[in-house]
């Protein structure tokens, strides 16, 4: 049978929920100013998602972030935490602790080496700093002490204890059943997007229970998947990649697309992916810079006697030209360009640079590598991250309403937002 060991009335200055990249950012932050900071943890190590990001290698950031690289009700509220903390700032932090790093397309800056680099460098400035980390942490309540005939029966030694939180920790000695008094209490719990590392709704509770907003939450840079004939394609296609446009909605993204056995996916499926919603479509354009149709009638005003697969050799993976054929130009296989009418080629032509798709659904959270929606921000202070109607409550991170693009955006969120939150908690 465990041992239960009853502990009452542990005090901290700050404590963090959530030892991920805006968590342990907010912790080194806050630590800095001399204040005694706990950060609970409900998994079993910390920072799991920066542990699997960047194939391993963690895109921390990139070297351009500005505000329209970011998705919000709010499309100006990320602005001032951005500035405050800014890619040049972690890319010091990142130096100092000589930390190899490398520059990629799009100004994407990965590890050169382990995204544990990352991990490492966060709980070092946390031990320097003091910092307290309990992992295995499952907090059963939070409450505020602001509440009168709460904060009776709770003898303080510091009246300007404003939260208290019961949680249950367990370690090797057992469990321990802990009443964590604190003065501010940050929310850096992340979102729903992979649940196998730890992604929950808990912060959402929390927030409802503080008479938060929430907007809408979906899934973010995650796959498409489809049905029927077009999933059979994808599945044919499983493996091959080439450079795509995506438009959805009035936004578009040029990068590789991936068919997989489930449908598509890739950077600009992923991007493409924040801008969808169930029932929309999206255009996919096979030949970027290359006008399709004004060129194959072209080719037929020169007499070219060549087909429309030949012709296409060269210009996209002869795989994908043989599946495509077979549902845009069936009947005109063996035919010459020249055989066939103008009216047809211009069709035919037009589906490559505007294939009209219309995904199913997506991967869900399950594969999502972020979630979009999430604590309205209209409830937060974009000065400092705190709740405007709740003194000494702040939220960081994924479980805000801010999501950024791929590329080390939503790392950079989260750095910045942890460290303003970190600077008034």
């Amino acid at each position: 049978m465990t041992k239960v060991i009853n502990i009452s009335n542990e005090e901290y200055d700050v404590v963090v929920l959530g030892a991920g990249a805006a968590g342990l950012m907010a912790a080194i932050t806050a630590a800095k100013n001399n204040k005694r900071i706990l950060v609970l943890e409900k998994s079993n190590k910390v920072g799991k998602k920066i542990l699997m990001s960047g194939g391993g290698r963690c895109n921390f950031t990139n070297r351009y972030v500005e505000s329209h690289h970011f998705i919000s009700r709010n499309p100006h509220f990320c602005k001032s935490a951005l500035t405050n903390y800014t890619p040049q700032d972690f890319i010091t932090l990142v130096e100092q602790h000589a930390i190899e790093y490398e520059e990629r397309k799009h100004h994407q800056l990965f590890c050169k080496h382990s995204a544990k680099e990352i991990v490492n460098m966060l709980l070092q400035e946390c031990n320097d700093l003091g910092v307290i980390i309990m992992t295995d942490c499952d907090i059963k309540g939070v409450e505020s002490i602001d509440d009168r005939v709460f904060k009776d029966k709770i003898k303080l030694n510091n009246t300007n204890y404003r939260y208290s939180v019961n949680a249950k920790i367990s370690d090797k000695q057992g469990t321990k059943e802990l009443k964590i008094l604190c003065e501010s209490l940050i929310i850096a719990t992340g979102a729903l997007s992979i649940p196998t590392l730890g992604g929950s709704d808990y912060g959402y509770r929390l927030a409802e229970q503080f008479n938060l907003s929430v907007t809408e939450r979906r899934a973010g840079l995650v796959p498409f998947m489809f049905n029927d004939d077009l999933k059979n394609l994808c599945e044919k296609l499983s493996g091959l990649s080439l450079p795509v446009i995506i438009e959805c909605n009035g936004t578009e993204f040029e990068e590789s697309l991936l068919f997989t056995h489930k449908g598509i996916s890739g950077p600009v499926v992923l991007q493409t992916s924040n801008y969808w919603k169930p029932g929309d479509s999206i255009a996919v354009n096979l030949l970027p810079k290359f006008d399709a149709m004004e060129n194959i009638l072209m080719e037929k005003g020169n007499n070219n006697n060549i087909t429309i697969g030949k012709y296409l050799n060269g210009l996209m993976p002869k795989s994908l030209i043989i599946e495509l054929q077979k549902i845009w130009w069936p009947e005109y296989k063996n035919h010459s360009i020249c055989e066939i009418s103008n009216k047809e080629l211009r069709v035919i032509g037009a589906l490559f640079n505007e294939w009209i798709l219309w995904p199913t659904s997506t991967e869900g959270y399950r594969t999502a590598e972020v979630t979009l929606g999430g604590i309205d921000t209209d409830e937060i202070d974009s000065k400092t991250m705190e709740v405007k109607n709740q003194k000494g409550l702040y939220c960081i991170g994924e479980v805000v309403d801010v999501t950024g693009h791929l590329g080390g955006f939503n790392f950079q969120w989260a750095w910045a937002s942890g460290y303003t939150a970190g600077l008034f908690a």
